[in-house]
């Protein structure tokens, strides 16, 4: 992942940690610096991709790592192992192995955001800070074209054309104005591998909104600092779901994205770097010129 694109030189690179005797993938920039773990959801870590660099300019340290069978990782996700509880338990493991201690920020998007706040309503980590971009909350998934991917004998009766139409066609409404056959394609490549596919539709099979909606009494009492940012024009998690967070759950400001759906990090990575970093280091050195 580092070398150069266009006249700039990016120092992520991908590397791995076993976790549970599998390979745990996950880009990052190697240096010292506050820790900022990021999690995926029904995508991978490419999600994070745009604003890695800026969030290590700024002097963090972002980790973004693909949740066990998908993505670049290793093993493979059950209808037990995909739940949100069990993937927050994984999650925990992962931050261990690398030797990571004390508060740490989190961010998640889409399920990623449900495992970052039962991480952080159930204790999982020391949550110092936590961000939500275009997250599940409340009872607003699963998504019609992840629950179509739900019930017994779903998986045996799927091809992979099947999937890979759904995810093509996800992928390219929530990229919006980002999307180019080749982003498209770099999004959908993990799903070329069966077994990808079948940690996926695991996932998928195990959405279920009672995880976040157990958490909200919890969430209700925490005064953890929490920044939602979302993507305004996401037809499923809707701004309006954003809207309600901000107002019930203590110390939550919300920071909108125009003209960005789903995955608004391709759509204004400069933005929503600036707004991380400010939520995750007070001080933080970048030039307010940062390109969008």
């Amino acid at each position: 992942m580092s070398g150069s694109t266009g006249t700039k030189v990016t120092k992520v690179l991908r590397t791995e940690v076993q976790v549970d005797a599998e390979a745990a993938s996950y880009l990052t920039v190697e240096q010292d610096g506050p820790v900022v773990l990021l999690l995926h959801g029904t995508y991978w870590s490419r999600v994070w991709l745009p604003v890695l660099d800026r969030l290590a300019e700024a002097g963090l340290r972002p980790v973004a790592v693909d949740l066990p069978g998908l993505g670049r990782s290793g093993g493979e996700l059950t209808l037990e192992t995909a739940t949100v509880p069990a993937l927050a338990d994984w999650v925990a493991r992962f931050v261990s192995a690398l030797k990571i201690s004390g508060p740490i920020a989190v961010a998640g998007h889409d399920i990623g955001g449900a495992i970052a706040q039962r991480l952080l309503a159930r204790d999982g980590l020391e949550v110092s800070r936590l961000a939500l971009v275009n997250s599940v909350t409340y009872d607003s998934w699963p998504a019609p074209h992840v629950a179509r991917f739900r019930g017994t004998g779903i998986t045996a009766g799927t091809s992979a054309d099947d999937v890979l139409a759904a995810r093509r066609q996800a992928v390219t409404a929530a990229l919006a104005g980002a999307a180019t056959e080749q982003l498209i394609a770099d999004y959908l490549d993990p799903w070329t591998n069966p077994r990808v596919r079948r940690s996926w539709m695991a996932l998928a099979g195990a959405a279920d909104s009672r995880y976040t909606l157990d958490l909200v009494p919890a969430l209700k009492q925490s005064q953890t600092p929490k920044l939602l940012i979302w993507g305004e024009d996401d037809a499923f998690e809707k701004v309006e779901y954003a809207e309600r967070f901000a107002s019930e759950i203590p110390q939550t400001t919300l920071v909108r994205i125009p003209d960005a759906d789903h995955i608004p990090t391709e759509n204004a990575p400069g933005q929503i770097a600036r707004a991380l970093i400010r939520f995750c280091q007070p001080r933080p050195r970048i030039s307010d010129n940062s390109s969008p």
